[in-house]
């Protein structure tokens, strides 16, 4: 856990929270999935949501009960520093996914765009499939997003793994409805194209 804090520490020390890949003006297909299926007492969780401004989103779409738990405390002070007086209500969380305690049976909604694809180890996958089983209500909803089959191979100098839609539900199982999928082009600050693949599921 160590390591990999450091890894994403430095990323962000390193480069403006605009420069880096996974960068968004606005986090428009989270939102639109997440309005979909949740009302603005839904207590929402953005797993890697450190610098990402899906929280500002939603704090302007009215939602009020977010969580945004990230690797990197350098992330969240960003997303902190950014927000101002508007990130008092949201709860921050610096920690793994793969091992931090959160409260069970609570969340309406998690929501994930870019952190399991660096999910290599499958005893990595299999205890944040856990931690999901653990902390979504039944009949809560799940968004995550992963490189596509046509996304990169590598990304911040990490090894990743691409999926197509079937396979990335594939990876929660049974426990997991997909109501569906969608793939989006994402246009890094950079220039390059991306290919993310989003499953939508309901935890039954």
């Amino acid at each position: 856990m160590v390591d990999r804090q450091q890894h994403w520490e430095t990323v962000y020390g390193n480069k403006a929270v605009d420069q880096v890949s996974w960068f968004q003006t606005h986090a428009a297909s989270s939102l639109r999935l997440i309005e979909g299926c949740a009302d603005k007492d839904a207590h929402i969780i953005d797993v890697g949501g450190g610098a990402s401004v899906l929280v500002d989103d939603l704090l302007e779409a009215g939602y009020r009960n977010l969580t945004v738990l990230d690797l990197a405390e350098s992330a969240l002070t960003a997303s902190r520093t950014r927000l101002g007086a508007r990130a008092q209500p949201v709860r921050w969380i610096a920690g793994d996914i793969t091992q931090v305690e959160l409260p069970a049976a609570h969340y309406d909604v998690w929501h994930d765009r870019a952190v399991f694809h660096f999910l290599t180890d499958p005893a990595d996958k299999a205890r944040y499939v856990e931690q999901v089983l653990k902390s979504v209500k039944p009949g809560g909803h799940v968004i995550v997003a992963a490189f596509g089959p046509g996304g990169p191979l590598q990304c911040s100098g990490l090894d990743v793994v691409r999926y197509a839609p079937d396979a990335l539900h594939a990876e929660f199982g049974a426990p997991f409805r997909l109501l569906r999928h969608e793939t989006e082009t994402h246009h890094t600050p950079s220039g390059q194209d991306q290919e993310f693949v989003y499953c939508y599921c309901v935890r039954v």
